[in-house]
């Protein structure tokens, strides 16, 4: 099993395949979050219709808004207006953990998970990724990764 936790930022942010390092429109942290959680999604989605991968379960899953650190720091409007609401670390990682265990995750493949049930990734229209451009998108990944030269192990004795 594999699963990829993603965060509830995706239902705000399509994949921009044009700008995925952000050089054409002026940085925003948030977004370009939400934007890699995306991809992350869309990644599990196509890794999940491979052949290859037939023996393997892909799914991607939203924890629910919990009370971390992360959210304080990056997010601290949100968080001071949903404090009361915030999951603890138990709940937010109860998802997680019945993905890996449960045996109702093996009977499907490639689904997003909120709360133990398939949930929807496309809560704002125009945010979902068509699977032609999911395609797209690991082209440009695999293209950006065949790019780094791997590193050199670095020793005293260099």
């Amino acid at each position: 099993r594999v699963i990829n936790v993603v965060s509830g930022g995706l239902y705000t942010q399509p994949v921009k395949l044009g700008d995925l390092h952000y050089a054409n429109e002026p940085y925003n942290g948030a977004k370009a979050y939400a934007r890699a959680k995306r991809g992350l999604l869309d990644m599990t989605r196509w890794w999940a219709q491979q052949p290859d991968n037939r023996n393997v379960v892909f799914h991607a899953m939203h924890p629910g808004w919990a009370d971390t650190q992360a959210v304080q720091d990056s997010l601290p409007e949100f968080y001071r207006i949903t404090k009361p609401f915030l999951r603890d670390t138990v709940q937010g990682a109860d998802t997680i953990v019945w993905l890996a265990s449960a045996p109702e995750p093996l009977t499907c493949n490639g689904e997003f998970w909120l709360d133990r049930q398939i949930h929807t990734s496309e809560i704002i229209k125009g945010t979902e990724t068509a699977p032609a451009k999911r395609e797209q998108l690991h082209q440009a990944l695999r293209q950006l990764t065949e790019s780094f030269q791997p590193l050199r192990a670095v020793t005293a004795w260099s």
